[in-house]
């Protein structure tokens, strides 16, 4: 719900959104005294992920590109990109360029129907099932309030009145998005669309706010977003969003990405267009569903393989530093670099309209390369939609 103190407006490039950082590998606590209650287990910092070759046997086959260059903005298929990310252009206010507007909101736990609120206890996690190592028992997950933010980019063409098409990031305020849609509207390459930049609830995982939120298979997050935080933006902003799904587009990175994917894949009524760097496609769900009990691993493993093509475009991306995480599961769905490679193989099969973006020298959700080439995913995401002249 809509705080009015809550409300400021901002304008132009100030900063880079720093994603809720990703679970770390665990250990078993140390034996508690007889009689004790035993405490849950504790998360420990994992080794450094190793380095992964592009060329690797079981890979999918991809372009390499030289170095600095990026793929063409309007090819499917998988490209390696080489290992120097100089920031694009796109990414730097430029002098002269119409700057967009920045309305941001509070929401609470307390006013929504869909999330009510829940939290794990700080320096918990959970232990697996012992009947199935890819289940995850947790036990100090409950209720708990959270506060949300919420900012809405309205560029300078948008005409008042008009139904505008936006996209829709997950965790929290992206300003790298804002500047790069100044300049991308500007240079007539995107539609000027509204960007929307909504917080998670809190912490990350299973048994947190962020994991039900963004890991869970089902279009509930969706809902939320349609029902509760779309009308505010609406409200607030003084905008009007489209209903068409060809003029709607939803990323994110890690969890948040695999959450853009589940919102168009539950919902392809409201979402065609999709954008993930380092998506958590991986067994990360809580509560387990019987139906999906791999959760975002079950997107590759078989759901878009046995599912009927759906009308999504989606450019993805993953870093040769990527996750691996055991973790105390040891279910060996924890890869985030396997789990996008299988991605890509999964929508070639299904003859979706995809582009996967392997980089060399990044992280997981790699800033670096996220500054390098979100203006190319950008206008590859939004090919086909018209792109009218608006107000100067």
């Amino acid at each position: 719900m809509l705080r009015p103190a809550g409300i400021v407006i901002l304008a132009g490039f100030i900063g880079a959104i720093v994603a809720d950082p990703l679970p770390m590998p665990g250990q078993a606590p140390a034996s508690a005294p007889v009689g004790a209650a035993a405490p849950a287990p504790v998360r420990t910092r994992p080794d450094p992920p190793p380095v992964r070759d592009p060329h690797t046997p079981g890979y999918v086959t991809a372009q390499d590109l030289p170095d600095g260059t990026l793929p063409p903005e309007n090819a499917d298929g998988n490209f390696v990109l080489g290992p120097t990310h100089t920031r694009a252009s796109e990414m730097v206010a430029q002098l002269g360029v119409p700057q967009g507007m920045v309305i941001e909101f509070t929401m609470t736990s307390e006013e929504s129907k869909l999330y009510p609120g829940i939290v794990r206890d700080a320096g918990t996690f959970g232990t697996p099932d012992p009947n199935d190592p890819a289940k995850l028992i947790v036990t100090t997950s409950h209720p708990g309030p959270y506060m949300r933010r919420v900012a809405v980019y309205v560029p300078k063409q948008y005409v008042a009145g008009t139904a505008a098409p936006f996209i829709v990031g997950a965790d929290g305020i992206d300003r790298t998005l804002f500047t790069a849609l100044d300049n991308l509207i500007a240079e007539h390459k995107v539609p000027a669309m509204i960007a929307i930049s909504i917080s998670s609830g809190g912490g990350d995982a299973q048994g947190s706010e962020r994991g039900l939120e963004y890991d869970t298979m089902s279009g509930r997050y969706a809902e939320f977003v349609e029902s509760e935080v779309l009308p505010l933006v609406e409200k607030t902003a003084g905008v009007k969003l489209t209903h068409d799904p060809e003029g709607r587009a939803t990323m994110g990175g890690s969890s948040g990405g695999s959450c853009a994917l589940i919102m168009a894949w539950y919902h392809p009524e409201w979402y065609h267009r999709v954008l993930t760097f380092s998506g958590t496609y991986v067994n990360q769900q809580w509560p387990t569903d019987p139906k999906l009990p791999h959760g975002a691993w079950e997107f590759h493993e078989h759901l878009i393989a046995d599912s009927a093509r759906k009308p999504i475009r989606l450019w993805m991306e993953v870093g040769d530093h990527d996750k691996v995480d055991p973790n105390i599961m040891r279910d060996n769905m924890h890869d985030w670099m396997l789990a996008n490679e299988n991605m890509a193989r999964a929508l070639a099969a299904k003859d979706y309209h995809y582009q996967f973006v392997f980089a060399k020298n990044t992280g997981h959700d790699d800033g670096t390369v996220k500054r390098q080439i979100l203006p190319e995913a950008l206008e590859y995401v939004w090919q086909g939609y018209p792109i009218v002249a608006g107000k100067d």
